[in-house]
């Protein structure tokens, strides 16, 4: 699996100016405002200073677990945009593996200039090279132009998605769940 880690600050695809690296702790604030940077993000995202720990925690999850990366867009070195790739083995499809792409964020001052789609073309290509067999991701119904942009990309409304949320408490509390006596 160490073939397909992600090395550090490493350029992945240079179009014109725009490059796709793994992201950074440097990152992260710059991430969190874009997930943040629109009606529904504004909702569920708390982009003020100091960003709340449960954000620096998830982002080290994420680093440390091989099936997961988190990748910027840069443009002269600011984060332009952002998106997480997560791997998922699967028995089912004869046994086979799938990428989920999440959390596809542009800056809105950069927007319509192809970098999504440059952005998309290239998790397409890396969960390729990573053996995946397909790639799904999911788009809130109240982002119409989003679910556009990923049909023009090939991507089809197959399955319909179902959600349940299990937290009752605020979103931005981190609970250890290894002392769960219900757990596993």
């Amino acid at each position: 699996m160490d073939q397909f880690k992600v090395r550090r600050h490493k350029v992945f695809i240079m179009n014109s100016d725009i490059h796709f690296r793994e992201a950074t702790h440097n990152d992260l604030t710059a991430m969190v405002k874009l997930l943040a940077d629109d009606p529904l993000g504004k909702e569920r995202e708390r982009s003020s200073l100091p960003l709340a720990t449960s954000y620096e925690h998830v982002f080290d999850v994420i680093d440390r677990d091989p099936n997961n990366e988190l990748v910027v867009a840069t443009c002269e070195g600011v984060v332009v945009g952002v998106l997480q790739l997560t791997y998922i083995p699967y028995l089912t499809h004869g046994g086979s593996s799938r990428a989920l792409i999440e959390g596809l964020r542009i800056d809105r001052n950069f927007r319509s200039r192809g970098i999504g789609r440059k952005f998309m073309a290239w998790a397409i290509e890396r969960s390729r090279l990573r053996g995946c067999h397909l790639i799904q991701l999911t788009s809130d119904k109240r982002r119409p132009e989003a679910i556009r942009f990923y049909k023009k990309l090939g991507f089809t409304s197959s399955h319909e998605g179902l959600k349940l949320r299990l937290l009752s408490h605020a979103p931005f509390q981190h609970h250890d769940h290894q002392n769960n006596e219900d757990s596993w």
